[in-house]
């Protein structure tokens, strides 16, 4: 959601944010993901959250087929990539009646992140599947007639808590997007008091649990519902 760069640092860390490239493996395959941190800072690096959210909806083997998801401040775009791919996995010993069963992923972010994240969704999806990834432009409480109220079955977001001025704008983009059979995933890391304000926020207009946590990384993901909806995948 943000292009504010972080503050140049050094260390092990601060050299894999400032690599022009990441590669990581999911669903089969080998991504390749472009980076561009001086060019466009936290929107163009791939976070722990990402690859945490990317390997628990692969882990947990969520069926992703024929179902409408939507990514918000997607980056680098991998975890849309992930769930393209994922959402046309045929599970073993079904027909290829399911390949034509693909999710249909809309992956966001704000305008100046469009042309670098487009360029990593095409260059890491094989052409069969580039039409069902659509990249669009959302910034958060903005245009949302743009997009249907209450469409989608899955709505991601990977380390998108961490800016308070963005808090209000968020949630007002959740409940647009939401309906009653919608699952939120928020995957992100507690760094400050102000992302517990968030969650207590979230949890004043959801039903929310958290549903994994990796501490290797120390990435919390939370899922959240309307009500007190609490249904399986």
């Amino acid at each position: 959601m943000a292009l504010v760069p972080y503050e140049e640092g050094g260390g092990w860390a601060a050299r894999q944010l400032h690599s022009p490239s990441a590669t990581f493996h999911f669903a089969r395959r080998t991504i390749r993901l472009q980076q561009d941190w001086r060019r466009l800072g936290v929107a163009a690096v791939v976070w722990d959250a990402a690859v945490v959210l990317c390997a628990y909806l692969e882990m947990e083997g969520i069926d992703l087929r024929d179902r409408s998801v939507i990514e918000l401040g997607a980056g680098t775009g991998l975890l849309g990539i992930v769930v393209t791919l994922l959402g046309s996995k045929e599970p073993a010993g079904v027909r290829a009646l399911y390949s034509t069963c693909c999710a249909h992923v809309t992956i966001t972010d704000r305008a100046a992140a469009l042309e670098f994240l487009e360029s990593n969704v095409q260059a890491n999806l094989p052409p069969e599947l580039r039409p069902r990834a659509v990249v669009k432009e959302l910034t958060w409480g903005k245009d949302l007639d743009n997009f249907p109220s209450g469409a989608f079955d899955f709505i991601l977001g990977a380390d998108i808590v961490y800016l308070e001025e963005t808090f209000v704008e968020l949630l007002q983009t959740l409940e647009h997007l939401c309906s009653e059979r919608t699952v939120i995933l928020l995957s992100c890391r507690i760094r400050y008091e102000r992302d517990l304000k968030f969650l207590k926020m979230l949890r004043e207009r959801f039903s929310v649990s958290e549903v994994h946590y990796d501490s290797s990384q120390d990435v919390h993901i939370y899922k959240a519902q309307r009500g007190s909806r609490k249904d399986d995948f």
